[in-house]
């Protein structure tokens, strides 16, 4: 039996048992599997006698067969010499050395078909930045090196598509104006005063989470029906496919959950490559421009911190007032301004809306992956997955009326004359961690009944939105969203997604959420621009709407709380949802 054993060890078939299940799952050229297959087919194996034994009586012969997909291994029956109680055959450095002998030749002629066949084609194939097609969008890859190599990272690492995909995403999703009528041209088009009274948005120095692309957000989420995936996570939606969902439910309860942890801070969460570029020495992805003072990091975040060396350093205590804050801001104000805005690699969003007899709505929107919510009593609230905010400038006869600023789930709105201006564009200050949008720098205070919230601005990072922008046109009447004359490929099929731009709110269960007077640490992401109310008679998001004309006019802010985050309203779910316009907008 020992022999018997050492065959059924060191067969050649045995091991090529083994490679055949390897070599399967390799992308051979069929005719190297056809090679290997013949290899592997059937193999026998029968040792010759020792020299000079002539009355040695042959052990039992050794088949060896592999059928799909098992191995079996079969003993012929003995033969009619055979005696159970005789001792099996000696095994002689003969045999021994040819059945090495034989194993290693079967081993060199499957290396050597590998070599032969997978080497010069699929090598090749993995190398070759020309090579295109297929899911990676072909010749848009080749455009430069890094989507080269963006490719060949996500075929070798699994991580697809970060620099390539979004660009690429955003600029196939239209016909293009080659198939435009003269009256379709008309629709689309952007009207210049609209382009020349683009607000600028000054981020906060200390911010954490950035500006991000919708695209690159898509890749790094995986569509769930409320707590159930869609999909598998090594599949991502596109800004050209992600209205396909509404077919769950309407994708009223579609939520984009992040594939990552967000309490570990990935990086693609924080978009610090996308703060914008300095315009006077043209800046870098990861530094914020010499022109803007850093002041404390994040204003009384549990991770603030201050740096004492640093000149004109705020101070993160509560003590800290609005009037502090504001004469920091007015010794570097005037140099920041002076810079002009820097370009984002996150593109913002323009909306510009036909309201008849002369009045058109032009809305920027800003998104982020990620908004730091507020603490109220030391306890924070609010955190959640994707963040949309929101500016208006309302024209009326090509000239620019009123500005209005979002803020939480209402905002303010001031005369165009009142705001800060930089030439004639609108200046937009964005709260730290929430994205909130006001009129002035400083702390942003609002009435609670148990305590004080805010929201605090500075002179951070002059973004201009003009340099990096998808725009469209659209018709609240049919609910038709057209690519502009400006950008005429930008996709329209991600503006009509029903869904949530982020996770559905944590469960008690989990341990990163908690509740406090009904209101939780982490909430639901937010809808998209479709459901910020587009087509309001008012220039105010919600029906309390007083147009402010001095920046300096009071603020009576009312924490209405966030509870479980943004749902759909009864008006939307009817309009989008209920196959119905007949709801009247009365704002």
């Amino acid at each position: 039996m020992f022999c018997v054993n050492l065959l059924r060890i060191l067969s050649p078939m045995a091991i090529l048992a083994q490679l055949d299940h390897t070599v399967q799952a390799l992308p051979l050229a069929p005719a190297a599997l056809s090679t290997f297959s013949a290899l592997t087919s059937t193999f026998t194996l029968t040792p010759s006698p020792p020299t000079g034994a002539s009355d040695y009586e042959s052990p039992p012969q050794v088949i060896v067969e592999i059928p799909e997909p098992e191995i079996v291994l079969e003993l012929a029956p003995p033969g009619p010499l055979s005696d159970p109680h005789r001792k099996p055959p000696r095994c002689s450095p003969y045999i021994l050395r040819e059945l090495v002998s034989k194993a290693w030749r079967v081993l060199y002629i499957t290396l050597d078909t590998i070599l032969r066949y997978f080497i010069p084609s699929h090598l090749l194939d993995s190398t070759n930045p020309w090579v295109g097609g297929g899911e990676y969008g072909g010749s848009r890859w080749v455009a430069n090196p890094l989507p080269w190599l963006d490719r060949k990272t996500c075929d070798w690492l699994g991580n697809c598509g970060e620099a390539a995909n979004s660009k690429a995403s955003w600029e196939k999703g239209g016909a293009g104006p080659d198939g435009w009528s003269n009256g379709e041209r008309v629709l689309r088009e952007i009207p210049q005063y609209v382009l020349d009274y683009a607000p600028l948005v000054h981020l906060y120095s200390g911010e954490q989470f950035w500006p991000c692309d919708i695209q690159e957000h898509l890749i790094h989420t995986t569509p769930y029906l409320n707590y159930t995936p869609l999909q598998a996570r090594s599949q991502h939606p596109k800004l050209t496919d992600l209205d396909e969902f509404n077919q769950y439910d309407g994708g009223r309860f579609i939520f984009l959950q992040s594939d990552d942890n967000v309490e570990e801070r990935p990086g693609w969460l924080g978009g610090k490559k996308n703060i914008p570029s300095n315009p006077g020495d043209g800046g870098g992805e990861d530094e914020v421009p010499d022109g803007y003072a850093t002041r404390c990091g994040t204003l009384c975040d549990e991770d603030a911190r201050s740096n004492p060396a640093a000149e004109n350093v705020l101070d993160c205590s509560d003590t800290v007032d609005s009037e502090q804050l504001m004469e920091i801001e007015g010794q570097r104000g005037a140099e920041s301004l002076q810079r002009g805005g820097g370009r984002s690699d996150a593109p913002a969003v323009l909306l510009v809306i036909d309201k008849g007899n002369g009045i058109v709505d032009a809305f920027w929107f800003f998104f982020y992956s990620y908004n730091l919510g507020n603490v109220v009593l030391n306890i924070r609230f609010g955190n959640h997955v994707g963040d949309w905010e929101h500016s208006l400038v309302r024209f009326e006869h090509g000239v620019p009326k009123v500005v209005f600023f979002s803020e939480h789930s209402g905002g303010e709105a001031y005369s165009y004359d009142a705001v800060e201006k930089l030439g004639k564009r609108p200046v937009i200050y964005s709260a730290t961690g929430t994205h909130a949008m006001y009129a002035t720098p400083g702390i942003h205070e609002y009435i609670l009944p148990l305590g004080l919230l805010r929201d605090v601005t500075d002179r951070g990072p002059l973004w201009d939105p003009l340099l990096n922008s998808h725009t469209y046109t659209y018709d609240t009447a049919t609910d038709t969203l057209r690519s502009s004359n400006v950008t005429p490929h930008a996709p329209t099929q991600w503006f009509y997604f029903n869904g949530h731009w982020g996770d559905k709110i944590y469960p008690l269960s989990d341990s990163r959420q908690y509740s406090f007077a009904g209101q939780y640490h982490y909430v639901n992401g937010p809808l998209g621009p479709r459901f910020k109310n587009l087509d309001r008679k008012s220039v105010c998001q919600s029906s309390n709407c007083i147009i402010k004309h001095f920046l300096d006019e009071p603020s009576l802010r009312r924490w209405e709380g966030v509870g479980e985050g943004e749902e759909m309203s009864q008006r939307d779910v009817e309009r989008f949802l209920g196959g119905t316009n007949n709801v009247v907008n009365e704002l």
